[in-house]
């Protein structure tokens, strides 16, 4: 037989049960920007001085407001491990400088990208490349 006091004994540990968990899960925070960006240099191999802070805020906020902080904490906590879906568009949007929130694709940075490090025979569109003329010379 269920009695008013079992119905009221369950229901307050429920809630200390709840209230414990939460409180246990926001011990460890969300993943901080230098903390995002000593994962963002594990696994594109780039030193942390290479990755702008303003784009870590910009890829961060992204995984986080589409509920993926879990394989951030994954990734934060296990630095073997380097591959996965989470790790690849980590260092997707790095290259790309095209992250993903909610609305969907955002662009963090074009001329920031990490892609115009390793295209060194190019430069972003509207940036220029040297001196007045420079073009015209032979490489």
């Amino acid at each position: 037989m269920v009695t008013r006091r079992f119905v009221l004994v369950g229901g307050v540990s429920a809630a200390a049960l709840a209230i414990a968990f939460s409180q246990s899960a926001g011990a460890q925070g969300r993943v901080t920007i230098d903390q995002f960006r000593a994962i963002s240099a594990r696994l594109t191999e780039k030193a942390i001085s290479d990755l702008e802070p303003t784009m870590a805020g910009k890829l961060l906020d992204g995984i986080v407001s589409t509920g993926r902080e879990p394989g951030l904490r994954l990734l934060l906590d296990n630095p073997q491990v380097t591959t996965g879906p989470l790790a690849e568009d980590i260092v997707a949007g790095w290259y790309s400088g095209i992250y993903y929130n909610q609305a969907g694709p955002q662009v963090g940075s074009f001329t920031g990208a990490l892609v115009w490090n390793a295209l060194d025979f190019t430069k972003p569109f509207g940036v220029c490349g040297g001196a007045n003329g420079y073009w015209a010379d032979a490489p």
